[in-house]
């Protein structure tokens, strides 16, 4: 690359929790730039996490959501006429970020009535290690560990 690396942003905590990991969360959720309506969404989500389970909300949402974070992840890659599925360690912020679009992703293909109750739902299934963003996971898992033979093509 020619340029030089662009700045981090600094993401603001978010207003009720003081938590930097809620915020990116919210902007993942967020469409059209309406961040009022992602932050109501996700506040009612945990409210209704924590009615269900009689847990703290934000615990049990930490917890899904190292749940769907994926650690490996396969990239292909083309070597001499054939393309290998070549699996590969994925960085911290990467990490997240995948994790973070995998629950809201497969939240918002779920059939309930409003996203705060999807989101809700999908954050209850990843915590108690089933639903889509965990099958997701597991799914990425096992396609890395059936590619492990190409890992000597890494990049």
């Amino acid at each position: 690359m020619r340029k030089t690396k662009p700045k981090k942003r600094i993401i603001l905590p978010d207003p009720k929790y003081q938590d930097s990991q809620i915020t990116k969360f919210v902007n993942n959720i967020m469409l059209k730039g309406k961040k009022d309506t992602a932050f109501k969404i996700f506040y009612d989500a945990i409210d209704i996490v924590a009615e269900k389970t009689k847990e703290d909300g934000i615990e049990v949402w930490k917890q899904a959501l190292t749940n769907v974070t994926p650690s490996v992840e396969v990239k292909s890659r083309r070597i001499g006429g054939a393309t290998f599925q070549i699996p590969s360690e994925i960085r911290a912020e990467r990490k997240q970020s995948v994790g973070m679009k995998n629950l809201i992703n497969f939240a918002r293909k779920r059939h309930e009535k409003s996203m705060s109750q999807k989101l809700a739902a999908e954050i209850m299934a990843a915590y108690k290690e089933e639903g889509a963003a965990f099958k997701r996971k597991e799914d990425i898992h096992r396609m890395a560990e059936a590619n492990k033979a190409f890992s000597h093509f890494r990049f």
